[in-house]
């Protein structure tokens, strides 16, 4: 399913986006360290799509609005301190540069599909964290980190060949959060197809843990919540086009 990339998009640093074919996989957790909102295991199946090899840079964003919002500056490092309605704001400007009003064009990743190709998609060997069980091969997080975000594409990929999706910066996603009584019901319709999380809510998700993060925050389930409007400085995204 080849995309044909506009002379701008060309142009765009770090700009990269990996083809994941769509599947079915658990999505949630059962481990030791798996928390109330990340039960029960559920089954979902996701269509194909792209993403981001990286989350979105310093140098991309600067590449579509100089206004970079970020408390850390480098322009291979991950966008950070930005808000959901940030990065919203940002990807509308970004399919407005790009032409893409119509699919296939820019958004976040839903909880599902950043799930899906954290774990490898149809390729996962079912590893902890996004490209393996030890976060030192794959993450930057609180023991490894010296307290801040650094380049993306250092540690090892996943199976995808998509970097620092455990670690580094936190990455929004579109959905609402919801919590365990979201994933319950979902548990309960079977194999749910392409879900979008709840219709409602305080809260907006983002997932994979960040450079001030413990390790069992980077887990390829773990999931965590925060209001669309507040900006931290261990948080970013990525972007899928689909």
């Amino acid at each position: 399913m080849p995309i044909t990339l506009t002379d701008f998009e060309k142009t765009l640093p770090h700009h990269e986006m990996i083809f994941v074919e769509g599947g079915e996989f658990g999505m949630g957790g059962s481990d030791e360290n798996a928390q109330s909102d990340e039960k029960p295991v559920h089954r979902v199946r996701v269509s194909s799509f792209y993403i981001g090899k990286y989350p979105v840079t310093q140098a991309m964003w600067e590449a579509v609005d100089k206004n970079k919002p970020c408390h850390f500056t480098g322009d291979n490092l991950p966008v950070e301190n930005v808000s959901w309605y940030g990065a919203q704001r940002f990807i509308k400007q970004l399919n407005e540069k790009t032409g893409r009003r119509e699919s296939p064009k820019y958004s976040l990743p839903t909880e599902s599909e950043w799930e899906y190709a954290a774990r490898g998609g149809v390729l996962s060997k079912g590893y902890v964290y996004a490209g393996g069980n030890d976060p030192e091969e794959v993450a930057w997080f609180a023991a490894n980190s010296d307290k801040k975000p650094h380049p993306v594409g250092l540690k090892k990929p996943n199976e995808l060949g998509l970097f620092d999706m455990s670690g580094n910066v936190a990455e929004w996603c579109e959905d609402y959060f919801g919590g365990a009584e979201y994933y319950q019901i979902c548990h309960n319709q079977g194999v749910v197809e392409n879900p979008c999380g709840p219709d409602s809510d305080t809260y907006h998700v983002h997932r994979g843990g960040a450079w001030g993060s413990p390790a069992k925050r980077c887990r390829v389930s773990n999931r965590l919540l925060m209001a669309p409007e507040y900006r931290i400085n261990t948080v970013g995204f990525r972007l899928v086009l689909g």
